[in-house]
């Protein structure tokens, strides 16, 4: 009989369903005076400890091994004049301020050649080349105010974060669970905020990795592994009109990596992971970059784990880029073996076979089965734990094969 292969684990990429009491709490949540900040209260902080408690339980008993949060602490209310990251912005830094969606829209964004320059959500070329699907697609309300940096950005998110932090050390320690980890943004996500404040786009973003230091250093000191959260860095790409070279691009992004690992200096990689993807929403994502552009980049960030997009139809056949791309000895991957984009709960059997190819390129030992995304907001809730089920068997057949 075959010798069994490494057990390989089981996470997700941050995001799961929320119950429909805490949506219907973050729902009625009030503002603070300045008509931006969420309040808490007692009822609403207890209600969201219990609910992250119940989340890493089910994780647990799902038999997911790597368990997060869900980004429970992360909800906001769901309003139109703003996202819910917007929301979620204005609890943890100072220096925004509301500005129309429509002053984003600006023809002097378009790049001229040598420069890149983002576009706003609404003028990306994936959905400049399918406009009547865009058009019809039913995404929710669409946002009318968005965050503008007005001032000097500080972190403000220390309650936030604390609370975000007991909750899930205490979830831990009721499941027995032994590793959580906790979500955060890179600067670049941050730094596609409209500037009004800063003397350059550069000024800016290192403004940002200054403020989001500080999120980094309380995940990490409180024993939890972060992530960093950075569709940024292959997303971005879909934002530049027109597309721009591929070594204008990295140079672009490269900026972003440097202010990243600087806003991670002195932390442990060994409890950093890096999570990048092409973006969430469910198009046709035809004018994504190519993996193998960009996974040397990735590969540079301060972090001992990359967890990246191989389930969905777009994507999936870049594993083969592991057989021409060294995987340093001490870093892990995290590939997304199910996908958020698709209702149909992948087969085991075919999680267990993307799982290997990856396990046969780089050991088993240096692989743990992953989503493509989060899957919270993205498919109905139970769809998303049937296909973390899914993951969990299928990653114990790889465990099991030769």
């Amino acid at each position: 009989m075959a010798e069994p292969r490494h057990a390989i684990g089981v996470t997700h990429a941050g995001s799961l369903p929320r119950t429909d009491q805490l949506m219907a709490a973050n729902g009625v949540r009030e503002f603070a005076a300045d008509g931006l900040t969420l309040l808490r209260t007692p009822a609403f902080d207890s209600l969201l400890s219990h609910a992250v408690t119940d989340v890493v339980a089910r994780q647990i008993d799902t038999g997911v091994s790597i368990v997060g949060d869900g980004e429970f602490g992360k909800a906001s209310a769901d309003s139109t004049d703003f996202g819910p990251w917007w929301s979620y912005s204005f609890q943890r830094f100072a220096g925004l301020a509301v500005r129309p969606v429509n002053a984003w829209n600006k023809p002097e964004l378009e790049s001229r050649p040598g420069e890149v320059r983002l576009t706003s959500f609404r003028e990306r070329r994936d959905r400049k080349a399918f406009p009547q699907f865009y058009a019809e697609l039913n995404t929710g309300p669409i946002a009318r105010n968005a965050p503008s940096v007005v001032g000097r950005l500080t972190y403000v998110g220390h309650d936030q974060v604390a609370v975000d932090i007991a909750n899930l050390r205490s979830a831990l320690t009721a499941s027995a669970a032994s590793e959580g980890f906790l979500t955060s943004i890179a600067p670049g996500v941050a730094a596609r905020l409209v500037n009004d404040y800063y003397a350059s786009e550069e000024e800016h973003l290192w403004a940002w990795a200054e403020a989001l230091r500080e999120e980094y250093v309380a995940i990490i000191d409180a024993g939890l592994v972060l992530q960093i959260d950075d569709p940024s860095m292959a997303e971005n790409w879909d934002a530049i009109t027109p597309e721009p070279s591929v070594g204008d691009y990295l140079a672009y992004t490269r900026q972003r990596v440097d202010a990243l690992n600087w806003a991670l200096r002195d932390l442990p990689a060994e409890r950093i992971r890096f999570h990048l993807c092409w973006g969430s929403w469910h198009g046709p994502h035809t004018t994504d970059l190519e993996f193998r552009h960009i996974v040397k980049l990735m590969l540079e960030v301060n972090a001992g784990a990359y967890s990246f997009e191989a389930g969905n139809a777009r994507h999936e056949h870049e594993w083969r880029i592991w057989d021409e791309v060294r995987l340093p000895d001490d870093k892990t991957i995290l590939p997304g073996v199910v996908s958020h984009a698709t209702n149909v709960v992948e087969h085991p059997d075919l999680i267990a076979e993307r799982l290997l190819r990856f396990a046969d390129l780089v050991g088993a030992e240096r692989v743990a089965a992953s989503t493509d995304c989060g899957l919270g907001g993205r498919i109905h809730p139970e769809i998303a734990w049937a296909k973390l089920g899914a993951l969990v068997t299928g990653a114990a057949r790889a465990s099991g094969s030769r």
